[in-house]
């Protein structure tokens, strides 16, 4: 047998157990908001312990988690040194999207139907905390010299953006890897993503009676206007698209709104959220400023209107850097072995904390347990799930990717 066949083997012998070790990260619910996420670190830590791992836990201060918007926060570092080489980090994430509505069955349950794993974070991505956990034993198993090391980094910060997560390992030197793999899906290598800005906009006007509605200011009138405003060019970023395959344009969504206090008065303040993506050729501080000037250009012609601008979340997009080549070529050389299609390297419209890595000059890509598409995952949807044979197939290739690496 070939080191791969014997790889492939180990994790075909271990693949129940592997289940029940993603079951058990599931039913630990990590929903964020609120983000009361030590606890499932603390669960992670024990059931990676008796796999002889030792989980070193790095609390947040609880004042910088508050502050941030959160509840509690523990990331944890699992070292594995071989020897003197390259150190690759394999990151996934546990904090999750609230479960929402229209389940058919529980959103932390981890339930087995049809060859998938259902809950929360089924795909995105506790099960790469799987994947990455068992490719690492597999490697393990056979015994041989190895050269450089890894590292398990599962962190709790990925839906605020990531500088609880990643971010702050990074900004307390407690890690330094040479490369990066994080929880993607199986079917391609992602070396690319959107970068984001998020938003909140307070559209202030003046309270009155609506018998009397001369009297007051209407905020919603000046939140409509400038949200047509938005909208119109939202229209206008279709022309500017990526160079970047799987990355089209930019885009912009305002995902939330309040504001009035009952329908017989004329509303004072209306708050919107808007999530604008950007792709990787876009500058940050220039599509900030864009949107800003939009916003205050369309108030103005809104007389009385005054508006509050807040930066909630600028993650800025990922760009591939050089020395992420190795990664590409194993993944693509296995992924092929394994699945028995070609994997394409390319980019997402999504965006994630690996660009954190990426900032910090640490090359990577996104690889892991899912289907073709987010759409297929219902990830932040009801009923997300993972098709087995696919978090099978991922763990191999991982395995394969990391003793190809440092064997």
């Amino acid at each position: 047998m070939t080191a791969d066949d014997k790889l492939d083997a180990w994790v075909d012998a271990h693949f129940d157990e592997e289940v029940r070790f993603l079951q058990e990260l599931i039913r630990v619910p990590t929903p964020t908001p609120p983000g009361d996420n030590a606890p499932h670190a603390e669960r992670t830590a024990e059931l990676l312990t008796a796999f002889g791992f030792d989980a070193e836990k790095h609390p947040v201060p609880a004042a910088e988690v508050q502050a941030y918007g959160l509840q509690s926060l523990t990331n944890l570092i699992v070292r594995r040194p071989y020897g003197k080489g390259r150190t690759i980090a394999l990151n996934a994430h546990g904090d999750v999207v609230p479960p929402g509505e229209g389940w058919t069955c529980d959103a932390y349950g981890g339930d087995i139907k049809d060859g998938n794993i259902y809950g929360r974070a089924s795909a995105v991505s506790k099960s790469d905390f799987a994947t990455f956990t068992f490719a690492v034993r597999a490697l393990e198993s056979l015994g041989v010299p190895l050269h450089g090391g890894v590292e398990l980094h599962f962190t709790y910060d990925e839906e605020f953006g990531g500088e609880m997560g990643p971010g702050w390992l990074l900004r307390n030197q407690l890690t330094r890897p040479d490369l990066l793999i994080a929880a993607g899906f199986s079917y391609e290598v992602v070396t690319a993503h959107n970068g984001c800005l998020q938003m909140e906009v307070t559209v202030h006007g003046k309270m009155a009676h609506a018998a009397i509605p001369d009297s007051g200011v209407d905020a919603l009138q000046g939140a409509v206007h400038i949200l047509n405003a938005l909208y119109a060019q939202n229209a206008l970023y279709k022309s500017a698209t990526s160079q970047v395959k799987g990355i089209t344009h930019p885009y912009l969504n305002v995902g939330r709104i309040e504001g009035g206090t009952n329908t017989n008065v004329v509303p004072g303040k209306v708050m919107f959220k808007l999530d604008r993506r950007m792709i990787p050729e876009e500058h940050p501080a220039e599509v900030e400023a864009s949107i800003r000037q939009i916003i205050a250009a369309a108030a103005a012609l809104c007389p009385g209107i005054t508006v509050d601008i807040k930066r909630l979340l600028l993650a800025r997009s990922m760009r591939p850097l050089p020395g992420n080549q190795p990664l590409v070529d194993a993944l693509q050389k296995h992924g092929l072995a394994v699945f028995g299609e070609p994997i394409p390297a390319m980019g997402t419209p999504l965006y994630t904390d690996v660009r954190l890595y990426a900032e910090a000059g640490i090359p990577g890509v996104i690889y892991g347990a899912g289907p073709r598409t987010v759409l297929e995952s219902h990830a932040k949807r009801a009923d997300e799930r993972l098709a087995l044979e696919d978090l099978r197939r991922a763990t191999k290739v991982i395995a394969r990717t990391l003793h190809e690496l440092l064997g």
